[in-house]
């Protein structure tokens, strides 16, 4: 929220006066009070200028009071704008901080634009919808966090009946195990006991007797001595009898008591790890908002063209000398003063040709085959040295390597956006460098591709070997692939300044668009337009100029040789 301070007019704050401001000029950015105003407002330089109340003006949200048309580092007006970083500069601000960036406009034109094409209710209704948008995923959300609470009570009160059942079934499976212990037990000391007892009884008897041996031997008759003895040999006699009787049977067999525990039992506790599973299952979101515009500033640049109104119109090809014409190319690449720049593979050399096409100088010779190239910003031009697994920054005005990135994998296609460099390993690995610290990124993935291309942070690649074209995020996630019968193993390929993607169709020499959304391809150059044994390709985004690489159909006593087509887009 703006703050409730009365404002000073800031013509008379400098002069050490307090006066409090009444009008904001939008243009000067200064508060006025009265006596200011005044002539501000007769001013030939300021009459025209708008303005808005300092009341208005303080009820304006903390960053548009913060805006300012002028650079806080330089204290110059904004005039330029830099698409690489998306920001306003200053003329001092090009040769500051924006000196390597290639893609700088007049600020008069993006405000023209603005001005020409922007609709304030069409923002207002945007605002509104996305505004909408968030209130109904907000009260989605809330819905879904009341439903997950719910399906977490079920889960626990199912979880708890489950414990409970399993609580209940195995009391009742102890009870019973418990139960027959009882009756087992029983049986047994019953068996014993009653045996015990009857024993108990031969033996008061025998324990009769031989207390009674000595009187009956010493005071009876010999005939009374006689009876008696014949008596205590019956009985001992069936005694033993009894004795051995119970032995030969399983009368004194040792009959123990174990418990041998359900097998099932001590499986469950070995097996069962885990009382189960809780699951987070995905369905189709029911949440329903408003489609809103794939991009909120469509309006405010010219109408994007379609994939049928594409026809190149060939302009000029690139001269090659006599005595280097033996050339494989492998990159062509376009630099922001309108020369050419091509990579021979042969040679292992950078070569430099004017906007004409006419050859100016060998730029730099490597002591490694180079495999793509790609320009990083301004004239600094970017090489990828494939069994070197490293990629060289090549200052094209110096004629110098000036940097050198040493990859943990082999480096062939390559490309940048001003920020960042891609290099692939013509595998499903490539690497980003981050050009202001030099800080690498490995991206798993990206199924077999060569060549790549960037454009508005996605990345964008051929696979030679499966007919398809793929773009991905700078994450390496998937956004989606195209195939089609008229690309037959794809190489080179490059971007328009309107997302479009150029490839080059080396299977049938032919030049095919691909919309930006993949779904749309269409044939704007073959064989009949003269061109064939292409490979590379390269867009100015600014300018519309395109460069392919071929070999000419040869003269009449001349052999055919590669060489580079330019094109107007």
């Amino acid at each position: 929220m703006a703050s409730s301070v009365k404002q000073l007019c800031t013509i008379c704050n400098d002069d050490g006066i307090s006066n409090s401001a009444v009008t904001w000029c939008t243009e000067c950015e200064v508060l006025l009070c009265g006596d200011c105003e005044k002539p501000h407002s007769k001013s030939h330089m300021s009459k025209n200028h708008k303005t808005m109340s300092a009341d208005d003006y303080q009820k304006l949200p903390t960053f548009m009071q913060e805006l300012s048309s002028q650079c806080q580092d330089h204290k110059k007006k904004f005039e330029l704008y830099c698409s690489c970083h998306a920001c306003p500069c200053c003329v001092q601000c090009v040769t500051d901080k924006h000196k390597m960036c290639q893609e700088m406009k007049p600020l008069s034109d993006i405000l023209q634009q603005v001005k020409s094409s922007a609709s304030v209710q069409l923002f207002e209704k945007d605002l509104n919808d996305v505004k909408e948008n968030i209130d109904t995923a907000i009260k989605y959300l809330q819905t879904r966090i009341t439903t997950t609470d719910t399906q977490k009570t079920k889960a626990i009160e199912k979880i708890r009946h489950m414990r409970n059942s399993i609580d209940d079934y195995l009391n009742k499976l102890e009870q019973d195990l418990l139960n027959d212990l009882e009756s087992k037990h029983s049986q047994l000391k019953s068996n014993m006991a009653s045996l015990m007892q009857q024993m108990e009884q031969r033996a008061s008897q025998i324990n009769q007797m031989q207390s009674q041996f000595s009187e009956t031997t010493q005071y009876t008759s010999e005939l009374q001595r006689f009876i008696v003895l014949r008596e205590i040999e019956k009985i001992t006699s069936q005694t033993t009898k009894y004795i051995e009787d119970l032995e030969s049977g399983d009368h004194f067999i040792e009959k123990n008591l174990e418990v041998n525990l359900s097998s099932a039992l001590q499986s469950f506790l070995q097996d069962v790890n885990s009382f189960g599973i809780i699951n987070i299952n995905t369905t189709t979101s029911t949440l329903k908002i408003k489609a809103g515009r794939k991009d909120q500033a469509q309006h405010l640049i010219p109408k994007v063209p379609g994939v049928e109104q594409i026809k190149p119109s060939l302009l000029t090809r690139l001269t090659i000398p006599k005595d280097i014409k033996s050339l494989y190319i492998t990159a062509c690449l376009i630099l922001p003063d309108g020369k050419f720049i091509i990579l021979e593979n042969n040679k292992k050399q950078l070569l430099l040709f004017r906007n004409d096409g006419i050859f100016i100088r060998i730029v730099v010779t490597f002591t490694e085959y180079p495999y793509d190239g790609c320009l990083v910003m301004n004239n600094t031009v970017a090489v990828t040295l494939r069994l070197g697994k490293r990629t060289v920054l090549v200052d094209v005005n110096r004629s110098k390597i000036i940097q050198s990135i040493q990859l943990s994998h082999e480096c062939f296609g390559v490309a940048s956006d001003c920020k960042t460099l891609v290099i692939n390993d013509g595998g499903s690995q490539c690497t980003t460098v981050n050009l202001s610290d030099m800080s690498h990124t490995i991206l798993e993935g990206m199924r077999g591709v060569y060549c790549i291309s960037l454009f508005q942070g996605n990345i964008y690649g051929t696979n030679s070997s499966g007919n398809e074209v793929c773009c991905y995020k700078a994450t390496g996630e998937p956004l989606w692939t195209f195939q089609h019968q008229d690309m037959i193993s794809p190489r080179g390929l490059t971007l328009d300044k309107n997302g479009f993607v150029y490839i080059a169709s080396v299977g049938n020499n032919s030049i095919l668009v691909v919309s930006p959304d993949g779904k749309i391809c269409k044939t704007i150059l073959s064989v009949a337009d003269g061109i064939k044994d292409l490979f590379a390709i390269d867009i100015n985004r600014e300018t519309g100029l395109m460069i392919v690489s071929s070999h000419t159909s040869g003269k009449k006593n001349e052999k055919s040789y590669q060489t580079c087509f330019v094109y107007k887009v």
